[in-house]
């Protein structure tokens, strides 16, 4: 049974867990969304999916809070990556995650790069090539 002191979802504070970073966002789900939309075509990077975690819930018949994950990346900055630490495929394309806590907050959380690049071992000259995201969540929540 989940104890509702520590749920995450009731919180003004985000929940922590290691390598993951939450930032608030001062816009709406469908804003936040839209704008790193946005960035992330700015930026020439290639949007893999978009999936609406809220969405599928509804279609079986369940009701969760709002949830959606980007999936983006470029090939040309991912795949020296993965060539060097293969089972970076797991974490690659870099994603996303837009939600809606209990208390309305939006949230934008993502794996933090130093955590894969701790992580998978990659070497200093190519983490720049997962850097991005930061960028992206950091222009697409500038007021």
């Amino acid at each position: 049974m989940r104890d509702m002191n520590n749920d995450p979802t009731k919180s003004a504070i985000p929940p922590s867990v290691e390598g993951i970073v939450t930032r608030p966002s001062p816009f709406s789900v469908a804003q936040t969304l839209e704008r790193l939309q946005e960035v992330i075509q700015r930026l020439n990077l290639h949007l893999f999916a978009h999936i609406d975690h809220s969405e599928e819930a509804q279609h079986v018949g369940l009701k969760m809070q709002e949830a959606h994950v980007l999936i983006f990346g470029n090939p040309k900055g991912g795949t020296p990556l993965m060539i060097v630490s293969p089972l970076l495929a797991l974490d690659l394309p870099l994603k996303v995650l837009i939600w809606q806590s209990e208390d309305e907050r939006v949230w934008v959380s993502s794996t933090s790069v130093a955590y894969l690049g701790a992580r998978y071992s990659i070497p200093q000259e190519l983490i720049g090539n997962i850097a991005g995201i930061d960028k992206v969540i950091e222009q697409a929540l500038q007021s």
